[in-house]
């Protein structure tokens, strides 16, 4: 695979496609002050992805989960940013082990190859491409997956996500010791995204019930090639509203070499600021700002051809830049918006990801991603991770276990532990009376 294509992927889920701060959606490209065309010249065709490749395919989806979260009311008037790539790597490898209906809607919202050798030589072709890496820049993804220890899945599923997602496979009791498993799985994403991403499964999405985590982690740290001279730095008004304003710290480069990929539409200036890259794929954050302060002109420019024209459309040419410092965490948690965006099945008792284990008795329950990006003068510190919780659709039954069905009168104590005083006590005869 090109490694353009590949770096332009790569970048869409880091620093493109979610981060809304300085009002403005930050998007990859892929041309270098290096081996750009002389001031005045239109920059080289962007080799856009073929359809129906793995990266047209994400970033279809990216487009499409932006488009979700930026119309939730539950996200409305906040800065945005996700790894498109993180969620759609962790969520192909459980739809290795999907199938029927759950299958084909996985496949739809991802817009993942139904060819299997498209699609899994093209998520091997991205993460070997992202080890390749650079003297220049540090940009590297990992899966994993966290079966529960006695659990029986099929080694056909273990042996594909090996093969082509690099996702080796590790044993934990999730059964009889839940928490410290949790507390594994975030410890491995905390080290493979230098810290950034902490706790990303959060307190109880593990249990008895868990037979299966699906990791993604996905980490990008790089210089402009331009950088911004921090003694140029100044506080500055910027407008979150027509009548609402913020005080920021804003960059500058103003001087006779800030000479940028530029473009202009009539409802859009569109800057292209490249990352330092050596000989290591070239990498670069796409800016479109409107020119009044809606950010629809900008949200409405989200989509394949059209990011493609814009930035077949950049010309090198000399730009007086100011652009805000920010640094954004997020977490979502996306069963809700995947179920909406055409994906409901895999979510409930009807989910058939019998490739794993030959049953129909798993589900997905939980699906988390945190997403964390700052943005400075020297350049782009960006990490994400994805984790997909597979869980059992019923508990099974032993005779062994105690039920405790409080559904008559019954007297309580409230107790301090250490002493054993008793503080409170009581009864209750009807839960309903006084």
């Amino acid at each position: 695979m090109d490694r353009n294509v590949i770096s332009l992927l790569i970048l869409a889920s880091l620093v493109a496609l979610g981060s809304i701060a300085a009002g403005c959606t930050d998007m990859p490209g892929t041309t270098s002050a290096d081996s750009a065309p002389p001031a005045g010249q239109e920059m080289p065709d962007n080799r856009t992805a073929p359809d129906g490749s793995v990266v047209a395919g994400n970033s279809r989806f990216a487009f499409d989960l932006y488009r979700h979260l930026a119309n939730d009311p539950q996200y409305a008037g906040q800065n945005l940013f996700f790894s498109p790539y993180s969620i759609s790597s962790a969520l192909a490898i459980t739809y290795e082990g999907a199938r029927g209906t759950t299958a084909d809607e996985i496949r739809s919202v991802l817009h993942l190859p139904e060819n299997d050798t498209l699609r899994q030589e093209g998520f091997a072709g991205i993460d070997a491409g992202a080890k390749r890496g650079s003297d220049n820049y540090t940009l590297r993804t990992a899966n994993a997956l966290w079966a529960e220890e006695t659990y029986p899945f099929l080694l056909e599923y273990i042996e594909t996500a090996r093969r082509w997602y690099s996702a080796n496979a590790t044993n934990l009791d999730f059964i009889n010791n839940p928490e410290a498993s949790r507390q594994a799985i975030n410890r491995w994403v905390e080290e493979r995204t230098e810290d950034k991403i902490r706790d990303l499964l959060p307190a109880g999405s593990i249990n008895p019930l868990t037979r299966l985590v699906i990791t993604n982690a996905i980490y990008f740290k790089g210089t402009w090639v331009k950088q911004f001279d921090a003694n140029e730095t100044t506080e500055e008004v910027f407008r979150v509203a027509p009548n609402e304003t913020v005080q920021v710290q804003m960059m500058q480069r103003t001087d006779e070499d800030a000479v940028y990929g530029y473009a202009e539409t009539g409802t859009l200036q569109v800057l292209e600021m490249p990352y330092a890259h050596g000989d290591g794929a070239e990498l670069s954050m796409l800016v479109l700002l409107p020119k009044e302060d809606n950010l629809t002109a900008a949200e409405e420019a989200l989509d394949a051809e059209t990011v493609a024209n814009l930035r077949e459309s950049l010309v090198r040419e000399r730009v007086r830049v100011f652009f805000p410092k920010f640094t954004l965490e997020t977490e979502y948690s996306l069963p809700p918006t995947l179920a909406a965006m055409g994906m409901p099945t895999a979510f409930s008792g009807d989910a058939d990801l019998s490739g794993m284990d030959g049953t129909d008795m798993l589900f997905i329950s939980k699906v988390v991603h945190k997403a964390f990006v700052d943005v400075n003068e020297e350049g782009t510190e960006a990490a994400a991770a994805t984790g997909v919780v597979v869980n059992l659709k019923s508990a099974p039954v032993e005779d062994t276990v105690p039920e405790f069905r409080a559904d008559h009168p019954f007297v309580f104590l409230i107790v301090e532990k250490d002493s054993g005083t008793i503080l409170f006590a009581g009864r209750v005869v009807n839960p309903e009376g006084s």
